[in-house]
This record gives structure tokens, sequence and C-alpha cells, in this order.
């Protein structure tokens, strides 16, 4: 007797249809059918599990039956290894983690890249004072702007022309100014750094608002008008042509 035919008579035996034996050992109806037909095509591997699940629910010896198939179908119509099944797996899991870890190492560099370009946004203004600094042209039909370091930058004829007015600013601290002409038109404006000496010219008038009054020393038109305020204190301050004098 086949191993088909030992599965059909011991399912008759046990009174069951195909359909009970297939809900009671999960195993699909096509596939039991196949079994007792002798047909054993979804492979060694399913074949021999199947075999050891029907024969144990329908009281025979798993073990001599699969012995008998194994004799009657030499090497198995599809053969499928476990070892070769889990070994797949294996594989799958390390590719798995592989890609984990690959995803891992992009999302850390995008997050270093984020982490830079915000802080070189964030950064590079640290040192200013009063009003965020704004470095603009200045035209020279406005006035005109020198630094100078610690150099005297302008003769006394310049000084002294008519209608021109001259400004020398010298700071011991860090300070923002804003420097205009007579119409109101931007020479200067910006944070000027410690130790430095700067000289603004312009016709008729010159306008100027200082972040912080003590940190800067005027001379206007050659004269020493010293600090024009207080440290911290912001003011405005207007010089005009024939203005302070040298002593």
């Amino acid at each position: 007797m086949s191993v088909g035919a030992a599965l059909a008579e011991a399912r008759e035996r046990a009174g069951l249809s195909v359909r009970q034996l297939s809900e009671r050992t999960r195993i699909r109806e096509t596939v039991i059918e196949r079994f007792e037909g002798d047909d054993f095509s979804v492979g060694d591997f399913y074949a021999r599990g199947h075999l050891r699940t029907i024969a144990s629910d329908l009281g025979l010896d798993p073990d001599e039956l699969v012995r008998q198939y194994e004799q009657e179908h030499p090497g198995g119509d599809s053969p499928v290894r476990t070892s070769a099944l889990f070994g797949g797996a294996a594989v799958l899991r390390e590719r798995g983690r592989r890609g984990s870890g690959w995803t891992m190492a992009v999302a850390v560099a995008l997050a270093i890249v984020v982490i830079v370009v915000v802080a070189r946004m964030l950064g590079g203004s640290g040192d200013r004072t009063g009003p965020t600094a704004v470095r603009l042209p200045a035209p020279a039909q406005h006035g005109q702007v020198r630094h100078e370091g610690a150099r005297e930058g302008r003769s006394l004829e310049e000084a002294f022309a008519p209608g021109l007015v001259v400004v020398k600013v010298t700071t011991r601290k860090p300070s923002w100014i804003a420097v205009k002409d007579a119409k109101g038109r931007a020479i200067f404006e910006g944070t000027l750094p410690e130790g430095r000496t700067t000289t603004y010219s312009a016709r008729d008038r010159v306008k100027m608002v200082i972040g912080d009054a003590g940190a800067v020393r005027l001379v206007v038109n050659g004269r020493d008008l010293g600090a024009p305020g207080r440290d911290g204190q912001m003011v405005r301050r207007t010089f005009a042509a024939g203005g302070p004098s040298p002593r």
C-alpha cells in the first residue's frame, strides 16, 4: 500500500472527510487530496512536515510513514533542505541589519549637516552691540569714509575746507554708529571694532547716531570733543559746517 493510500484509508477509518481533516491539521484540502493521490509536488521539505502532522492526527506512526515516503520517492520531487531555508532567512536578517545600520548612518550624517548649517546661520555676530550692524556703501557725492587706525587721516587744509564737516571717531570698545549727510543719505552704518579710528566727511552737515556714546571719542573739524555721552547711552548728534573748530 502506498503512502497516499495509507493516508486515505486511515482518514476514512477515523470517519473524517478531507475538509474535516484539513480543519484539524490546518493543511489545505487540495494538499491532502494530492497526498492521497501520491502527489507530493509541494516539495520534499513540506511533504515531510505535512505527512508527520497528518500521521499524528490519524494515529499513524509519523517516522514509519516518512520512511515509506522516502522509499517511494527517493530524493523527493522538489527537495528543499531545512538548512537552506533557515540559512536564507539568516542571510535576509543579516541584510536587514546592514540596511538598518546604513539608514542610521545616513540619518546621523544629515543631522550633523543640519546642526552645522543652523550654527552658521545663528553665529557670527556675537560681539556686536546695539542695533544689528549693516555696512552700507558710501557714494562719493554723499560723503567720504576713511579708516585710519592710529593715523591722523586728513590734513588741516581738508578739515577746514569751506562748507566741509570732518568728524573723526576713535573707539575704545566696539560701538554701533550711523552716519548721514545733510540730506539724510547714509554715509556709513555698522559696528566699529575696538581701537579703530575712522574719519567721515560731508558737505554742510553730518548727522550721527551712536549706540554706545561712552565707547567713542569724537574730533570735529579738528576739535577734540571727547566722549559724547555715558557708557551704554545712545545719542544723536548733528555737526554743521563752521561748527566746532580747533582751540
